[in-house]
């Protein structure tokens, strides 16, 4: 049987703390439909299976008290990420640059790769496959970067260099 290890407990990783408006509007709606939502009907049911006597062979008591402490973790992350995030907005000196938010379009002329994606905050990353954290290697070669120029990308497979095709911001 699996331990789950606590949070606390596990090495603090070096996350930026940045999240994009939108990315900070998916975690409140989140968080409101976990604490509205689900935790009372999982509370209710909690309530109901308790009710049916003998706990020990209930299957629909454990699977939702096993639910409830699912939600309350999350719910509690989720106020930690809340509170601690900063919301970055886009400005108009941003433009023309690679920075956090941007829609960055490049092209890998040696494996003939061409890519297009968001650099955004860690807790943005399970929403869409089209984002890239801005912790990355590829994000951290390309801040500051502006259309035309390449980036060198260094990995443990070795450096991979990108050109910069298009740069947006939405």
């Amino acid at each position: 049987m699996r331990r789950k290890i606590p949070e606390s407990t596990l090495p603090k990783l070096n996350r930026s703390q940045m999240i994009t408006p939108e990315g900070f509007e998916k975690l409140k709606e989140e968080h409101d439909h976990l604490w509205r939502v689900e935790r009372p009907d999982v509370t209710n049911k909690v309530s109901w299976a308790a009710s049916l006597g003998d706990r020990s062979e209930n299957a629909d008591y454990h699977y939702n008290k096993k639910r409830l402490r699912e939600i309350d973790s999350r719910l509690r992350y989720l106020r930690k990420c809340i509170d601690d995030f900063k919301v970055i907005d886009y400005h108009s000196s941003q433009e023309g640059k690679v920075n956090f938010g941007a829609w960055i379009e490049v092209k890998n002329e040696a494996k003939g790769f061409q890519r297009r994606f968001r650099i955004v905050g860690y807790e943005e990353l399970k929403s869409n496959k089209d984002y890239i954290s801005m912790d990355s290697p590829m994000a951290k070669a390309l801040l500051d970067k502006t259309v035309g120029d390449e980036a060198i990308v260094k990995t443990q497979m070795g450096d991979f260099v990108w050109e910069i095709l298009n740069i947006e911001y939405e």
